[in-house]
C-alpha cells in the first residue's frame, strides 16, 4: 500500500471514530438517558409526596443528565432544604439545583 493511500485510510478511520463519539448532540439526551432521568424525576416526586413536612403539590421536578432541578413554592426555608435533601437521597442523582421559592 502506498503512503498516500495509507494516510487516506487513517484520515477516514479517524473521522469515523470521531463521528461515532459525537452521536449525541450537546444539551440533548439519548433515549436511555431520558428514561433514566424520567425515572429519577418520578422517584423524587414520589418521595416528596410521601414526606409529611412538604407541600409537594407546589414543588416541580425536572431532571436532565442526572441533575434534578426543583422549582415551585414552599412555606419555609426548612421545607426548601428538606426537598433538596429528599432529592439528593434518590439513587442516580448527581446534583440538585434548588430553585424553590419560600413565600
Amino acid at each position: 500500500m502506498r503512503q498516500g493511500q495509507r494516510l487516506g485510510l487513517i484520515v477516514a478511520a479517524t473521522a469515523l471514530i470521531g463521528m461515532a463519539g459525537c452521536s449525541t448532540m450537546t444539551g440533548q439526551e439519548s433515549a436511555g438517558q431520558y428514561v433514566d432521568d424520567t425515572t429519577i424525576s418520578t422517584k423524587v416526586r414520589t418521595l416528596l409526596v410521601k414526606d409529611q413536612e412538604l407541600k409537594a403539590s407546589q414543588i416541580h421536578v425536572n431532571t436532565m443528565d442526572h441533575v434534578v432541578q426543583l422549582s415551585g413554592f414552599v412555606d419555609s426555608a426548612d421545607q426548601k432544604q428538606r426537598a433538596q435533601q429528599v432529592a439528593l437521597g434518590v439513587d442516580g442523582v448527581s446534583e440538585v439545583k434548588n430553585d424553590i421559592i419560600v413565600r
